[in-house]
């Protein structure tokens, strides 16, 4: 596998090219080449407990003064599936995939979700290699500059945090999210969830993950009640 671009663009090299051959084998191309190893899945479990953890720590000593609620929902933000994608995205990572012929098709590579996981999955195999210290700095070089002025800014007020805080304010009650159908194929599902105050159905949205399906959901609520 030539990797000679990304070496460059995450300014390290890999000692066990092994890593770096799981972190980019999704499990459709299993189906097809028998033998071929283990799929990146095990290897983006564990980049997306580390990136969780450098992040968490990162605001951690940049936000002082945050509350833990606002240290969480900013680390949301920052780790959210499109915000991964993006970066995966100017890495083309996309290109270095092992698909099968049906994922290639339809439009693997590209994929918002795929991508995301793939960038998970190579920090989790930049770890493995050579350890937490060569994430942390590939993270300060990659995607906490495409990040800065949202993390300078503060959590942002996203349509869940905002409709919670009028429903708690009118109703008194607090809108529950319900997953109402999922379709597609495991490795790119579609979501569809509704937004519920007092068993009364008050948005309904849909996306490529459930966060993004109850974000949709909430901006519709809150047309509802502003």
């Amino acid at each position: 596998m030539n990797c000679e671009g990304l070496f460059i663009k995450l300014n390290l090299k890999f000692r066990d090219q092994k890593f770096l051959e799981t972190a980019f084998t999704h499990r459709s191309y299993l189906n097809e080449v028998k033998g071929s190893g283990p799929s990146n899945e095990r290897m983006e479990f564990l980049g997306d407990s580390i990136l969780s953890f450098i992040i968490s720590t990162y605001l951690y000593n940049v936000r002082p003064n945050d509350p833990e609620g606002d240290l969480t929902n900013l680390r949301s933000f920052i780790v959210k599936t499109e915000s991964l994608a993006r970066v995966a995205r100017n890495l083309n990572l996309g290109s270095y995939l092992k698909l099968s012929k049906g994922e290639e098709l339809s439009g693997g590579r590209k994929n918002t979700q795929l991508l995301a996981n793939t960038f998970e999955a190579l920090l989790g195999a930049i770890f493995l290699d050579q350890g937490l210290e060569a994430v942390k700095k590939v993270l300060n070089h990659i995607l906490i500059p495409e990040v800065e002025e949202e993390i300078e800014k503060g959590p942002p007020k996203d349509s869940k945090s905002y409709l919670q805080e009028i429903v708690q304010n009118k109703e008194k009650k607090s809108p529950f999210y319900k997953i109402l159908k999922t379709t597609g194929p495991d490795h790119a599902k579609r979501f569809t969830v509704g937004v519920f105050v007092d068993r009364k159905k008050v948005g309904e949205g849909s996306g490529s993950s459930k966060q993004e399906a109850e974000e949709e959901a909430a901006r519709e609520a809150l047309r509802k009640f502003i």
